[in-house]
């Protein structure tokens, strides 16, 4: 599992922000678009591709993307 894949498919979640946007460095709470229902697809993303179930806790003490793929990493 790599940093730089796991970027691609959460910036995938997203319609309207640019992917551009979305680094490792991200505090991705702070986006615009960022909502329940994104966070909602970023957990079933993680679910289908890494077949690690995320819970909302894991999603509310994240900040930023590489913290989540931390978290994803650790329940690998």
């Amino acid at each position: 599992m790599e940093l730089k894949d796991f970027i691609e498919n959460f910036a995938a979640q997203f319609d309207d922000t640019d992917a551009s946007e979305i680094k490792a460095e991200t505090v991705f709470k702070e986006l615009d678009e960022w909502s329940s229902l994104i966070a909602l697809s970023v957990i079933a993303m993680v679910d289908e591709e890494y077949e690690v179930t995320l819970k909302g806790e894991d999603i509310r003490t994240s900040n930023t993307v590489e913290d989540l793929f931390n978290t994803v990493k650790s329940k690998l």
